[in-house]
């Protein structure tokens, strides 16, 4: 009947991998745009490239799709802490009448089965949520690459490069390169016009 620490234990560890996870996400810092050096301007034949970190946090589509999932994200957070300091408080309040002998023995193991068949459910319900959200962000992720390429393809096929590249702080495909060649800004206003129009109809 000496279950009690081991639950809140669990309970606390729970809490701390959510807080974990929501600092995580909230330390996502908008990068700085890099503005292209004034009469340098690629051409066809050009290798070009895009500063994706960039794109991606100028790019309506994806601010408005990771809006929505983070609002929903910390909807779920809420509620699974709301019910884990529900059960941790529900679990003091068992040692307590365990430790001032309120309960029978009967009475106590029926309340420990119940406490523990909780934490279970709630462990349970954290671990399907957890994989629910991260088939959706991997839905969502998809559907800006999907939206990103296709407005890729029509517009290399007007410009004509050579070559298109990523950079980004996780990767830098290019370290140094002419600013001409970075096609990002240019990039992101056409995603945004393509994106308003198609939300719009």
């Amino acid at each position: 009947m000496k279950k009690t620490p081991t639950i809140l234990a669990c309970i606390a560890l729970l809490v701390s991998v959510a807080a974990l996870v929501m600092t995580i996400l909230a330390g996502n810092k908008k990068p700085v745009e890099i503005e292209p050096v004034p009469g340098q301007t690629a051409v066809a034949g050009d290798i070009v490239y895009i500063q994706i970190d960039s794109l991606l946090m100028n790019y309506d589509m994806y601010n408005d799709l990771m809006s929505a999932f983070q609002s929903k994200y910390q909807a779920s957070q809420d509620e699974l802490q709301k019910k884990s300091r529900q059960l941790e408080s529900d679990a003091k309040s068992f040692e307590n009448q365990i430790n001032k002998g309120l309960l029978t023995r009967s009475a106590a193991e029926q309340q420990q089965q119940n406490l523990l068949r909780r934490q279970e459910n709630l462990q349970n319900e954290a671990n399907n949520k957890q994989l629910e959200l991260q088939e959706e962000e991997f839905v969502l992720n998809n559907q800006v690459y999907d939206a990103i390429k296709t407005f890729l393809e029509k517009y290399n096929a007007e410009h004509q490069f050579a070559l298109i590249l990523t950079s980004s702080s996780a990767s830098n495909t290019v370290i140094e390169g002419n600013k001409g060649l970075d096609i990002t800004n240019e990039v992101v206003r056409g995603l945004n016009e393509e994106y308003i129009r198609n939300r719009n109809k």
